[in-house]
């Protein structure tokens, strides 16, 4: 029957696609965790930290910067106001670890739309080391981080990313968080570099000046609503290869509300339907919602027990997503799965905010991507 062949097919697409990608991310997890990054070179490198207002695990994430087992390393902190109440913690991290150079630089540079670009400038411009990571303030670094991302260099690369995995989650609408990120969001990031079509994420960025000025600086980026997927577009059209870190890296979460991981997924929908409108076009069909439909569509139509059928596909869909995290060595917990499953039913919900509008809010900014990017 047709409509059955077409139920069971797409049912089978959309499985093969989320095992495959779940299984193919596990399984260099695995591997990438048994082995110690081992870069090439150690360069000397400059680490700039964009911070604004102060936000769970903060100092945690802010003092793992000067604990990095590296021969030669700056760190710039960036804030755009003095005023700002970030400024004494970070001041009094500069004061207890004298051994490492750091200094806080104060001021916006209004380049373009984006807030965390405009902070950004001035660390750029004066950042000693050709090697320059971008990190957001509540990443928390391993010692090994910059041999991490020195090792992911290869000929050919323009820049070395890291999507963020979720952790420390200390109520459900973070362990929510933690859905989206890790085995969602993070999965496919890291599935696109193995196959070859990895694209940048604004979490962690280690660029090379020597790449990035000619291309037009840092000011480039200000092409696009988003400095990741500028810098996306702009290496690409330049011939480079964007790479990712085989073991992100964590942000710790704490306790979250429903409307802040909420809007955080709606900004970050909007901004990927504005950058990449064909590939946004697609994510409809990477959660459970239409495989499942398809299945019991299949099942109903082939005279089958439905929700049976529907249980053995989520059964084994989750346990493929619990395998991966348990793999890369992310947190799991007893509402992992119910994280999962929420966040797969809101996965259509947030597909058409990403279309239907274009204002957020972004660090307290409130934007538009009806705005030129380029202006500020």
């Amino acid at each position: 029957m047709p409509l059955e062949a077409l139920a069971s097919g797409s049912c089978a697409v959309g499985a093969l696609a989320h095992f495959a990608s779940t299984g193919l991310v596990a399984w260099r997890a695995a591997r990438d965790r048994r082995r110690p990054a081992a870069p090439p070179t150690r360069p000397p490198v400059t680490l700039l930290r964009p911070v604004r207002g102060l936000e769970n695990h903060l100092e945690d994430a802010l003092a793992s910067s000067f604990a990095l087992d590296w021969p030669e390393y700056e760190v710039l902190f960036c804030v755009a106001d003095a005023d700002d109440p970030v400024v004494p913690l970070v001041e009094r991290l500069i004061a207890a670890h004298p051994h490492v150079p750091a200094r806080l630089l104060i001021g916006d540079d209004p380049i373009s739309i984006n807030p965390k670009l405009n902070n950004t400038v001035k660390g750029w411009r004066a950042a000693r080391f050709d090697h320059v990571a971008m990190v957001d303030s509540n990443v928390v670094l391993p010692p090994d981080f910059l041999a991490r991302l020195l090792a992911a260099w290869k000929p050919g690369t323009g820049l070395v990313c890291a999507p963020p995995v979720g952790a420390r989650a200390e109520n459900f609408w973070a362990e929510l968080e933690v859905a989206f990120l890790n085995t969602y969001q993070t999965r496919w990031q890291l599935f696109a570099d193995l196959v070859g079509t990895g694209f940048a994420q604004g979490k962690v960025m280690l660029y090379r000046r020597s790449i990035l000025e000619p291309l037009g600086g840092i000011e480039a980026l200000a092409a696009e609503p988003a400095e990741d997927a500028a810098t996306t577009k702009l290496l690409r059209r330049a011939g480079y290869r964007i790479r990712l870190v085989p073991r992100p890296f964590e942000q710790a979460l704490g306790r979250r509300t429903f409307r802040e991981v909420w809007n955080r997924q709606v900004r970050w929908a909007r901004l990927r339907r504005e950058t990449f409108p064909h590939l946004y076009a697609a994510e409809i069909g990477s959660g459970a919602v239409l495989p499942s439909l398809a299945c019991g569509l299949w099942a109903w139509a082939a005279g089958m027990p439905v929700l049976p059928a529907l249980g053995l596909l989520l059964a084994f869909w989750y346990a493929a997503e619990i395998a991966l995290a348990r793999s890369a060595g992310w947190p799991v917990g007893r509402w992992s799965v119910p994280a999962m499953l929420l966040r797969d039913l809101a996965i259509p919900v947030l597909y058409l905010q990403g279309w239907l509008g274009n204002r957020f809010v972004w660090r307290g900014n409130a934007m538009s991507l009806a705005e030129p990017a380029g202006g500020g």
